[in-house]
């Protein structure tokens, strides 16, 4: 609906109120533009739908692939949407991830945590809201920008301009974009699971991001110890997801399917088996067994029936299951068909390294059985990319046999290398990685899990190194500021950005020419208009 048309409607209802004196219909318009979203719930649906759009672009052109950064605050998430519309003029493809690792380490009550699902539950949706809040402020904020240039074109007389942003309102693109939401392992049972995908949708997630690990031994993908649940477990999980979407309207919620199969080793149970050859025996079939007799076992043996076999599977002092060693693709492949084939929408394969080939080969495999499987995929800041890209080269270039003696594999992460003929293949194949593996390894969306941890302490040393020291306020000025103004960075009018305009106009709306408003001459912002 047009912003005419918006006005037009709150005029016509303003008319049959003769006592609602003052209330203009214009601002009413205004505020309905800048609060387009109502409720979390109308957020899941619109995304939903925008997520389910680039997934179809994607399966007809793996050229459309879709991104994101992790976002642990909902300033860090306006500010990227806002640089995203500045630099691209769209926000088309790109999403926010919200990253249990950053909840666990930054957003919890109990202080920074490990990822081990240690926090409180309630910190991710609370969080989902948080982002959205900032989001919606973001369009409120560049919507509140250009009605005051409209003001002033009218006040000019210039119609064409007067036109031209009339246009701009009617065509605004919104900063709200899909969320990738971790759930981790579900904090509990299915019914936990259930009861938390429901907060997290209300609040706005379309798409809910969930692991086949054990919920209350839950490791971060990338460390050692991870323990996986039988299939049937997980697969109910899936469907707690599948039901509180639906429950909640948003038939269309995406929901990601995560396996730390890879690099799990262990299993806190042995799966229930009906018959042979259905999922519980394809998992117990992966366990590490040694056969027995039944005068060898003590009174706390396990045991399994494996071919005519009695096998004793081996346990740990933990309690805890072995798989058999090298079993961990299997398992990978096993676990994502199983839950595309059981209401999943994507998959999330944890890997060790980022590696084109190696994920590719798994794809390749659950594809014989799901044609248009497709994956999220964790750009893990994890990976010491360098080294890893640096050292595919090297094994790469030796297999092919072009002289690598003057490389050290051992110390290819060095300066030294930087500027060497390996060193800049490396780069160029890490530059390329996100679209080489969209075409061979069928990764629809690219994500970094904790990117804006990394970014925030690297600037934060850079400007405390500064500022303490010799450079003292120039360290600011220099390294923040004038960068800042000379690089359009918005929030360098920090008042603005923080709703002072916006304040304004609704002072202005409320009392009219009694508004005592903050963006007068004196206001220091001003020294920034031509920023």
């Amino acid at each position: 609906m047009s912003y005419r048309t918006i006005t037009a409607e709150a005029d016509k209802t303003i008319g049959t109120n003769a006592n609602w004196d003052g209330i203009e219909a214009e601002a009413v318009a205004r505020m309905r533009l800048q609060n387009r979203f109502r409720t979390g719930l109308d957020i899941a649906r619109y995304t939903a739908r925008i997520m389910r759009e680039d997934m179809a672009a994607y399966d007809a052109d793996p050229s459309n692939y879709t991104q994101s950064l992790g976002c642990w605050h909902g300033f860090i998430g306006q500010q990227k949407m806002i640089s995203i519309k500045k630099h691209f003029g769209s926000t088309k493809g790109r999403y926010l991830y919200l990253s249990g690792w950053m909840v666990a380490a930054l957003r919890s009550e109990f202080g920074p945590l490990p990822d081990q699902s240690m926090h409180e539950k309630t910190s991710v949706p609370a969080l989902i809201e948080e982002l959205y809040t900032f989001l919606r402020q973001a369009d409120a904020r560049e919507l509140g920008m250009l009605f005051r240039s409209l003001d002033t074109a009218r006040k000019n007389g210039d119609e064409m301009e007067v036109k031209r942003i009339e246009a701009a309102i009617d065509n605004h693109e919104t900063h709200v974009v899909p969320i990738i939401a971790d759930i981790d392992a579900g904090f509990g049972n299915a019914e936990a699971t259930y009861l938390l995908a429901k907060k997290m949708i209300e609040a706005g997630a379309c798409a809910l991001q969930i692991e086949n690990q054990v919920s209350d031994e839950k490791q971060c993908g990338h460390q050692d110890g991870k323990v996986t649940v039988p299939h049937e477990d997980f697969l109910a999980k899936i469907r707690a997801c599948r039901y509180a979407f639906m429950e909640l309207g948003i038939e269309d919620g995406i929901i990601v399917a995560r396996t730390d199969s890879l690099g799990a080793g262990l299993t806190k149970q042995i799966a229930f088996s009906r018959e042979p050859g259905d999922l519980g025996d394809q998992y117990n079939a992966f366990l590490d067994c040694d056969e027995v007799a039944i005068a060898d076992l003590k009174s706390s043996d396990v045991v399994i029936a494996r071919d005519g076999k009695l096998m004793k599977p081996k346990r740990l002092p933990s309690n805890l299951f072995q798989f058999r060693k090298g079993s961990g693709e299997d398992r990978v492949v096993l676990d994502c068909i199983t839950s595309l084939q059981n209401g999943a929408d994507l998959l999330w394969i944890e890997t060790e390294k980022p590696h084109v080939q190696q994920i590719a080969g798994m794809v390749d495999r659950i594809r014989e059985a799901v044609p248009n499987a497709k994956l999220v995929y964790n750009n893990s800041p994890s990976f010491n990319w360098t080294l890893n890209f640096r050292q595919q080269v090297f094994d790469a270039w030796t297999a092919e046999g072009i002289d690598v003696s003057a490389y050290d594999r051992d110390r290819l992460m060095s300066v030294d290398y930087d500027g060497t003929a390996l060193g800049i293949e490396a780069d160029k194949r890490i530059q390329s990685f996100q679209k080489d593996a969209a075409e061979r390894a069928g990764i629809f969306h690219h994500l970094i899990t904790l990117p804006t941890y990394h970014t925030a302490a690297l600037s934060t040393d850079n400007l405390a190194k500064e500022y303490f020291g010799a450079q003292g306020m120039l360290g600011y000025v220099q390294g923040v500021q004038r960068k800042e103004i000379r690089e359009g960075i918005a929030c360098v009018k920090h008042q603005n950005m923080a709703g002072s305009d916006m304040g304004d106009d609704h002072k202005e709306y409320f009392a009219r020419e009694a508004a005592l408003k903050a963006g007068g001459e004196h206001n220091t912002m001003n020294q920034f208009a031509a920023a």
